[in-house]
């Protein structure tokens, strides 16, 4: 017997994009005649497809792990790559899609509605596609950027008309038995469904669908039973037909106190934003059972109480099939106002434009135990990064440009980034550079935040403490000066020469050696008798 699976989670990879190639073409006697590589092919996308004749997430719960193709590489003569083949996966129709932190990425609720979850990498330019006026000759190629990975999670929430709520063995599955072709498992113990059962009903030329809810019980809105695991297939319905027991043998247990625990149940369950509470839709009773000895008494006990609170209520028996006819058409009646009120709505179309100031990158200082770096995230510098060759410095040169012209120097320096600060572009570990930012003109003496110019922080003029301190030095300098020539004046170290110096002195241009043999400088001073006698 299959297996109902109604939540899953899958594990998807898309496929990578193809690398761009680097040709140059050769003809005869022109052996360099321009680039010709190819681009890359794209990397196959993954799509969820609702299907109407798949009704069980059963086959992904066996196999969770869906990979599609890669794309293929350029090749040269302006040849592509081969795109990979997208994947298609049928759910059923219902299912609404999650990501990995439960957020909602879609519902689908119509046959044939579709959603990418994970795109597949973009294909790398070729050389060729690279050229330009200004780059003629392109001397590297893009790499392809690798595809989605990662986890999606698939909720199955039943796509039927009416839904059948009510106590373990009240009879919901042999109601469904009885008004549709469904053969659903019917035993005399609780719980013996234990998983939503779909019928399909034909009241005269109209046909809806019915779903019964296993495990109602008082405390199933808060884990109980098995009414917390599919309450959810109560969402999509768009009426509620209550199913009570009118033979239980359980002590305390009657019609009425069973409806006021499944009211209770159904009232403490909150469906989604933008969806009509249970208890707001259209209900109807069915007291089942009555092919029972003294069920057909107290069916007529308590149907003045329940008309009473506004309830259209029909006395049923799935054994004998009475009532069943009336009850079909009622609930026909009831799907099909509610089905004409909903095309009767004006259709909501929700459009939701891109921001005027939704930025393309952000830039944030972070800190770490090696000290603060500034991380750049965007989906623009991600890709790039992700294409770019850097064995390659004409690539690395190419991405530097393509950097600088959204501005991600301007917002570093705003963010306090200075030359040789490390920067990280992408999330977690990402790419590492060391930033020396493309400056101009006197641009490279600007390298502090904004508000700041070092051209006019920097300070060189002395204070007064300090000229008066080089002063003191200076006059210090030559006072030693004079005491070292008078020393070797009165030493005779002098002698007199044609010329003079300020003291009397000539100054002689030769050099000399003293008694100890030590030289001496040839601007020695002599004096004038000295200058005679020579």
């Amino acid at each position: 017997m299959a297996t109902f699976v109604d939540r899953v989670t899958l594990h998807l990879k898309a496929g990578h994009g193809g690398n761009g190639c680097v040709s140059v073409r050769r003809e005869k006697f022109k052996p360099l005649a321009g680039p010709d590589g190819g681009n890359g092919g794209d990397g196959g996308d993954i799509v969820l497809v609702a299907d109407s004749q798949v009704t069980t997430l059963l086959g992904y719960h066996r196999g969770p792990h869906k990979a599609s193709d890669n794309g293929g590489p350029g090749m040269g003569d302006h040849r592509a790559g081969a795109s990979g083949e997208t994947m298609e996966l049928a759910v059923p129709v219902g299912t609404v899609v999650k990501d990995a932190d439960g957020n909602e990425l879609a519902d689908l609720t119509v046959a044939g509605e579709r959603i990418v979850v994970a795109p597949g990498g973009q294909g790398g330019l070729g050389n060729a596609a690279l050229a330009s006026t200004k780059r003629k000759a392109p001397g590297f190629a893009l790499l392809g950027t690798p595809g989605w990975e990662g986890d999606i999670r698939l909720e199955l929430k039943t796509m039927a008309d009416v839904a059948l709520v009510g106590f373990p063995s009240a009879g919901k599955s042999s109601l469904v038995a009885a008004l549709s072709a469904a053969r659903p498992k019917i035993a005399d113990y609780p719980f013996t469904t234990l998983q939503p059962n779909l019928g399909v009903v034909q009241a005269g030329t109209f046909r809806y669908t019915i779903a019964d809810v296993p495990g109602l019980i008082e405390g199933a809105s808060e884990g109980k039973g098995l009414g917390l695991e599919f309450l959810r297939h109560v969402e999509r319905c768009t009426a509620l037909l209550h199913v009570l027991d009118c033979a239980t043998l359980e002590p305390g247990r009657d019609p009425l106190s069973d409806l006021d625990v499944i009211l209770g149940e159904l009232a403490a369950y909150l469906v989604p934003d933008g969806q009509t509470p249970l208890l707001e839709r259209p209900q109807l009773i069915a007291l089942n059972k009555l092919d029972v000895p003294d069920a057909q008494e107290l069916a007529e006990f308590v149907r003045p109480d329940l008309e009473a609170r506004g309830y259209r209520v029909f006395e049923i028996s799935t054994v004998s099939h009475a009532g069943l006819r009336e009850l079909s058409f009622a609930l026909a009646a009831l799907v099909e106002a509610e089905r004409l009120q909903a095309d009767a709505a004006p259709a909501r179309i929700v459009i939701r434009p891109k921001a005027v100031n939704d930025a393309e990158f952000t830039v944030r200082s972070e800190g770490g135990s090696d000290g603060n770096f500034f991380r750049i995230l965007g989906p623009k510098p991600e890709r790039w990064v992700a294409q770019t060759d850097f064995k390659n410095d004409e690539a690395i040169g190419y991405l530097a440009d393509r950097l600088a012209k959204i501005g991600i120097e301007e917002k570093l320096f705003a963010a306090g980034a200075t030359p040789g600060s490390t920067v990280v572009i992408g999330p977690g570990d990402g790419v590492v550079f060391d930033w020396e930012p493309t400056l101009t003109s006197a641009a490279e003496l600007i390298t502090g935040p904004r508000g700041s110019d070092l051209r006019i922080d920097q300070s060189n003029r002395p204070t007064r403490d300090a000229r008066r301190e080089r002063y003191f030095e200076r006059m210090d300098a030559k006072a030693a000066a004079r005491l070292e020539m008078e020393d070797e004046r009165k030493a005779g170290l002098w002698r007199e020469d044609a010329g003079t110096g300020d003291g009397g002195e000539t100054i002689v241009g030769e050099a000399r050696e003293s008694d100890d043999g030590a030289p001496i400088d040839s601007d020695s001073r002599v004096s004038e008798g000295e200058k005679s006698e020579a």
